[in-house]
């Protein structure tokens, strides 16, 4: 894949794609959705849902829509949810934004395989990582190293699954969202 100026410009295109905002915004829904089922343990971590609807709305959309979309899914989850106690940061928004925006490069208009997801993912954790514990520090003034060292380990555990769940529902949506030509043959 190339990321030359007929790519950024088919991207662009997307915001004129009715279907392509309809199904940014089923995935807004998704997210919030999936914000509401309990996470999973998994080796002292916990696996979480909402990347799923991230990167399969960065896959469908690209990485203009995809980035409008992060921003306005942060926005309205944080409103919608409450949250979760924290105060509203435009950083952890920008992080969201960035993360779609990462997803969007490996899989839109792409060939998905298992090499693509799980550099993808691995890219998202590092980015949530360092952007996470910089707003972390920012808020609370607690040490970026020590709260980056303990976001490294959670993400560590769960990049092979996160990676596996990844490529598990590209794979299995493929089929349908080339059926209702939201997708072409890329996948």
């Amino acid at each position: 894949m190339r990321l030359d100026s007929a790519y950024w410009k088919a991207a662009a295109n997307e915001f004129r794609d009715y279907r392509k905002i309809t199904f940014a915004a089923l995935m807004i829904a998704l997210c919030i959705i999936l914000g509401y089922i309990p996470s999973m343990p998994f080796f002292g971590a916990k696996v979480t849902w909402g990347f799923l609807a991230r990167a399969l709305c960065a896959f469908v959309c690209g990485p203009l829509l995809g980035m409008a979309f992060g921003f306005a899914e942060d926005i309205l989850s944080f409103f919608l949810t409450g949250g979760g106690g924290y105060p509203f940061f435009p950083g952890y928004t920008l992080t969201t934004m960035l993360g779609v925006f990462i997803y969007a490069l490996f899989f839109y208009r792409a060939k998905v395989t298992p090499l693509r997801v799980f550099l993808a993912k691995l890219l998202t954790n590092i980015e949530n990582i360092t952007l996470g514990a910089l707003w972390m520090s920012i808020l609370s003034g607690k040490a970026w190293m020590a709260t980056a060292s303990a976001s490294a380990i959670k993400n560590l555990i769960l990049l092979p699954v996160q990676a596996v769940l990844l490529y598990a529902l590209i794979k299995a949506l493929s089929p349908m969202l080339k059926k209702l030509k939201l997708i072409s043959g890329q996948d």
